[in-house]
């Protein structure tokens, strides 16, 4: 139990020491927030950024269909602009299914958007972008950025639990050796009188 307890309480601390830093960005006239792979670093974001790795993530997030999920039919039409910018995304939807907003595309639906009349954003997340939904912004930093955010905000949660086990094993390691000293103390202790004597000078047996 005690190295049990050693465990929890180092990846509970490496938890929090890789995931101290990053958070999204509000944007202007959005409910949703974005995210910025600049605001992240440590370990975490070293391995997520690897290429082999991200080759194995964002096959998982084009697999899993999350940004075709996101596509809402309203009386046969797609939502328009206004209501899809009160929608509250995820960091997955908002990095990897859309461009940028400093970008300046134009809304067509929840994953086609185009470029607007005006220069494109000096994001470089701005080229990466496409309308081939195998595509989309799956090689962008906002992308990996919204991985993150996601990673972070789930081993935040694994984090609390863990806390609330470790609480609850701490508490039956304290009474367990609690109970273990009591039982030594009652084990080692002598009884008095006639029963001690007879135990520190036993009688021989006589046949």
């Amino acid at each position: 139990m005690f190295f049990i307890i050693a465990a929890l309480i180092g990846f509970i601390i490496f938890a929090y020491a890789v995931t101290d830093k990053g958070s999204g960005r509000p944007v202007m006239d959005r409910a949703y927030s974005e995210y910025h792979l600049e605001d992240y670093s440590g370990w975490l974001k070293d391995r997520v950024t690897d290429d082999s790795y991200w080759g194995k993530i964002s096959s998982c997030i084009r697999d899993s269909k999350v940004c075709p999920k996101m596509r809402r039919v309203i009386n046969g039409a797609p939502e328009t602009a206004d209501m899809f910018f009160l929608r509250k995304l995820n960091p997955v939807q908002s990095g990897c299914c859309k461009p940028p907003a400093d970008c300046g595309f134009v809304y067509e639906n929840e994953t086609l958007w185009n470029p607007g009349g005006g220069l494109v954003g000096s994001n470089p997340d701005c080229t990466r972008w496409s309308n081939d939904q195998e595509q989309l912004c799956y090689q962008c930093d906002s992308c990996k950025a919204g991985v993150l955010a996601s990673l972070k905000k789930s081993w935040r949660k694994v984090s609390v639990i863990n806390i609330v086990v470790l609480i609850i094993l701490v508490i039956f390691y304290v009474i367990g050796c609690a109970a273990f000293r009591n039982n030594r103390r009652i084990d080692n202790d002598e009884p008095y009188g006639e029963a001690r004597m007879t135990k520190s000078q036993p009688s021989r047996i006589q046949f």
